[in-house]
């Protein structure tokens, strides 16, 4: 099956059914060590996974690990510009997960991203992106203890599609014309509008079908979750792009409201149901009028239309989720993107699972991390129907590779990501733990122990800070 790699000669395939895995005692799980640091953070982890779940399970379960390539050490086995060899994705296919390092940016490869290309070979739409604190972190923020949210990136559309043309190519000018005579002019809403005739352009496609599969992992999801977690915020600027990130949060809503109708209540119908649960005689006008702030200055049609929303949601849910019993449903609410950036910091414990379009949930994600110690603490995960990687979501820092320096927190994290995502939770509870316990005591690498106060002296290696974990799982 394969050019210049072999699988192991004992363990079985991970196979996905109705878009989850059904994993055996013995999977087999390729691994791609990554570039860089890679060298250093992926045995690190390697080794961490496997005594914890020898730990957990004894004899009774265990990961055959699958060595295959990608980035500048598959060019090396594969050849020039060979970044990501076809035994790789072979390789994926057939096992189901997988779990990578860092990997470089490929230059003059044709590969804009690996990561994204991975990504969209597989179908990889939902990017899964935990940020919790580990007490003892250093943290600018000043509660990070109130940060654990979980961001659900869509992860196949947006911008990062890459469909764009440069400035001053034929098909570029050939789309601006034809933008700026036809289309623009034929429609009103856009007025006067033109676009610069120097402009590059980019296409920001998003779906109905792209967006609703997310919104409809970060509700399964949530519904796994303590009561009190059960919170969906569809992230978008649908002020701005009515169209495109406006329709995101839509059709999220639509989802929530139709195929988990019994599960999800949005956080306008538990305004409408609260209103008549203190008041059991109000009118669908007063009840319109305490939902919707300025009620009494909108047109009348507007009106018309916030009563008959009213009317709805009672006619609709009012047996079935009045009387307080929408407050053991999944709440569902939405929040302007710029918003939200500064309402994670200001108010983090109010948030759990952020549901977002591609670009947005980059930018999040990485932001929500910074407050919980640095992506060197932060997991990530790709995750679609038939297959998931696993990845440490930090850059490859070649300049410390090989100095057994670097923190592996971010990759082994990822596979407490994935050890979970199997059902191996009692091994990814050691590891937890073990971190946990690591950090509580101040044995920690370079990164951490520098921002500690007082800074830690000698910081621990990379291979020292896995030993530690591991002692703690006694």
């Amino acid at each position: 099956m394969y050019d210049k790699i072999s699988p192991p000669d004992t363990g079985a395939a991970i196979i996905f059914q109705n878009g989850k895995p059904i994993v055996p005692d013995n999977p087999i799980i390729p691994f791609i060590r990554g570039d860089g640091t890679g060298v250093d953070i992926w045995p690190a982890t390697q080794k961490v996974i496997d005594e914890a779940v020898a730990t957990a399970y004894g004899d009774k379960r265990k990961i055959h690990w699958f060595k295959i390539y990608a980035g500048d050490e598959a060019c090396d086995r594969y050849g020039t510009f060979q970044y990501l060899p076809q035994d790789t994705l072979k390789a994926i296919e057939t096992y189901g997960i997988a779990i990578k390092g860092p990997l470089t940016t490929p230059v003059g490869g044709g590969i804009r991203s690996l990561n994204v290309a991975l990504r969209q070979i597989n179908d990889l739409y939902a990017c899964v992106r935990p940020c919790r604190y580990y007490p003892g972190t250093p943290s600018p923020h000043k509660y990070p203890e109130k940060v654990d949210a979980i961001v659900y990136r869509e992860n196949t559309e947006d911008i990062y599609l890459g469909i764009e043309w440069p400035q001053g190519s034929e098909i570029a000018q050939q789309l601006i014309q034809f933008l700026n005579s036809e289309l623009i002019p034929a429609t009103p809403e856009h007025g006067k509008k033109q676009i610069r005739l120097d402009s590059g352009i980019g296409i920001k496609p998003i779906s109905k079908t792209g967006s609703q599969r997310l919104v409809r992992r970060a509700i399964q999801h949530a519904l796994s979750l303590p009561q009190e977690k059960q919170k969906v915020t569809l992230v978008h600027k649908g002020n701005i792009m009515k169209y495109t990130e406006g329709a995101f949060r839509d059709w999220g809503y639509e989802l929530a409201t139709t195929e988990f109708r019994p599960d999800c209540v949005t956080e306008r119908e538990s305004w409408i149901l609260t209103n008549v649960e203190n008041n059991p005689e109000i009118t669908c006008e007063e009840n319109a009028r305490l939902m919707e702030p300025g009620y009494d200055t909108l047109p009348p049609d507007k009106q018309e239309k916030i009563c008959r929303e009213v009317e709805r949601v009672l006619h609709e849910i009012g047996s079935s989720h009045g009387e307080g019993k929408w407050k053991s449903k999944v709440m569902v609410n939405d929040r302007i993107a710029d918003s939200i950036f500064q309402q994670i910091q200001t108010r983090p414990d109010e948030y759990s699972i952020l549901a977002t379009m591609n670009l947005n949930g980059d930018y999040l994600s990485d932001a929500l991390t910074a407050l919980v110690g640095g992506l060197g603490m932060g997991p990530g995960a790709n995750i679609g129907d038939n297959c998931a990687i696993f990845e440490a979501t930090h850059g490859t820092a070649p300049k410390h590779a090989g100095l057994d320096r670097i923190n592996p927190g971010s990759l082994i994290l990822s596979g407490v990501m994935m050890l979970e995502f199997m059902g191996w939770n009692k091994a990814a509870d050691l590891i937890n733990k073990g971190i946990g316990k690591a950090i509580t005591a101040r044995l920690v690498t370079y990164d951490l122990a520098r921002l500690m106060t007082p800074p830690v002296e000698p910081p621990l290696k990379c291979s020292e800070f896995a030993q530690k974990i591991i002692d703690n799982f006694q």
